[in-house]
C-alpha cells in the first residue's frame, strides 16, 4: 500500500450538489478498489494562474489516501472521462511528504 495525494480542480459553473456528487464519486471509486482515505479537504473556489477551458477559477479538492499501485491507472482514467474535472494531479508521497502532510493536518485542526 502506497501513500498518495490527489488534487483536482472542478469546473466553477457547477452547483454545490454537483460538486458534492463528483467528490463522492471519486471517493467511492477509491474505497471500492481497496483504498483507505486518510484525509479530504475542500479548498473552495480559487482563482487560476491561467485560464483552463476559458475559465479563470475552479473548485479545488484534495484527497490523501493509501492504495495499491494498480488502482491509480483506472482512477486517473475516471478523471479524464469526467467533463466536470478541469485538471488533476496524483502523486505518491515519500516518508518526508507524509510527515509534512501530517503536520499540515495537525495545524489545520488546531486552527478549527
Amino acid at each position: 500500500m502506497n501513500h498518495y495525494e490527489t488534487v483536482f480542480i472542478l469546473n466553477p459553473v457547477l452547483s454545490d450538489t454537483q460538486i458534492e456528487e463528483t467528490v463522492k464519486k471519486f471517493e467511492d471509486f477509491l474505497i471500492k478498489n481497496g483504498a483507505k482515505m486518510v484525509s479530504k479537504e475542500n479548498w473552495g473556489l480559487k482563482k487560476l494562474a491561467y485560464a483552463i477551458q476559458h475559465k479563470k477559477s475552479g473548485f479545488y479538492h484534495l484527497f490523501e489516501f493509501t492504495a495499491p499501485g494498480e488502482v491509480i491507472g483506472p482512477y486517473e482514467q475516471e478523471f479524464r472521462r469526467d467533463e466536470r474535472i478541469m485538471r488533476f494531479l496524483t502523486v505518491r508521497l515519500d516518508k518526508h511528504a507524509i510527515e509534512w502532510a501530517e503536520k499540515r493536518r495537525t495545524r489545520l485542526k488546531a486552527k478549527a
